[in-house]
């Protein structure tokens, strides 16, 4: 791996760092929002004190903290792959250039020796995966992992119930961050009663650090609504998501590139508001994962 010199110095002198994926780079937005958010996301986490690591494999080097310009290639690159576990050493050998998704950097940072991520939203089980059996290799990586995903809880697209069953199959530890209601992305309730309500970034850092010192293996995952002025409507969302679904089977997409299309459809029937929810969500996310990376080094 190549770790940025600011990545290492910071680990070297026990300061915090949030790692940061960058598969919402390369297939979550459009350039050049995409480009925009994610150094406006590497700058909420600077200002707030702590080291941004934004995490993507180049010419076959996993590389944690990605240079502007880097970051600005990923941006408006054709035909980067999205890499998850099982892809990561084709990636490698193949010397391409790959962007990461939750699992794949929840694995590099746990090389690299960080502990927070922040990401929109984790992946999990797509609606029927009953029937598709098409689940996320996100959850597996949560389950044996060691690294806190701060998020917008389980992207509204997918089936929520479901992947919550199959994170507790896995013992993952699931927190709500200042809400009773598990978050929902676009909107701040998904009516799913939260089992562990958190209300402060110390309380998050007491609970990783209590499994760590446990020598409890795997992540953690802490849902953290979007801010009331950005939710998006309820009803609304639930039709356009729905409508998006109808045309994926129609147009019988599948596997990784379910959730790129999904997304897309749905900034499209949104008129953009859905894209613009999906920044602000990543931003208050990363606000949130700089807090618990200063907190979690105080701790220790």
């Amino acid at each position: 791996m190549r770790i940025a010199k600011k990545v290492i110095e910071a680990l070297n002198n026990k300061r915090p760092v949030v790692a940061l994926e960058s598969t919402i780079i390369s297939h979550g937005m459009p350039y050049p929002r995409n480009v925009e958010t994610a150094l406006m996301v590497e700058e909420i986490i600077e200002k707030e004190g702590a080291t941004a690591a934004t995490i993507g494999i180049i010419d076959g080097e996993p590389v944690i903290g990605m240079s502007k310009e880097e970051i600005e290639e990923f941006g408006h690159r054709k035909n980067i792959k999205k890499v998850s576990r099982k892809d990561l050493p084709v990636v490698i050998a193949k010397k391409e250039w790959g962007a990461t998704t939750v699992s794949t950097t929840m694995i590099l940072a746990a090389k690299a020796g960080i502990e927070v991520f922040v990401t929109g939203g984790i992946g999990g089980a797509h609606r029927e995966a009953q029937k598709t059996f098409d689940i996320s290799n996100d959850l597996e990586e949560l389950g044996h992992t060691n690294v806190t995903v701060i998020s917008s809880g389980i992207k509204a697209i997918l089936d929520i119930p479901l992947t919550l069953e199959i994170l507790e199959t896995k013992g993952v530890t699931v927190l709500s961050y200042q809400s009773d209601d598990l978050a929902d992305f676009y909107t701040r309730h998904s009516h799913i009663k939260a089992e562990n309500v958190v209300n402060t970034p110390k309380e998050i850092a007491q609970i990783i650090k209590a499994k760590r010192d446990f020598n409890l293996e795997g992540g953690i995952l802490v849902a953290n609504p979007i801010p009331e002025e950005f939710s998006l409507d309820e009803t609304l969302m639930n039709h356009v998501i729905n409508e998006a679904l109808l045309i994926t089977n129609k147009n019988h997409i599948q596997g990784k590139d379910v959730t790129p299309f999904l997304l897309k459809t749905i900034v499209e029937k949104t008129g953009g508001e859905s894209l613009e929810a999906n920044i602000k969500l990543v931003l208050n996310n990363a606000l949130l994962g700089a807090k618990v990376a200063k907190e979690l080094l105080k701790l220790k």
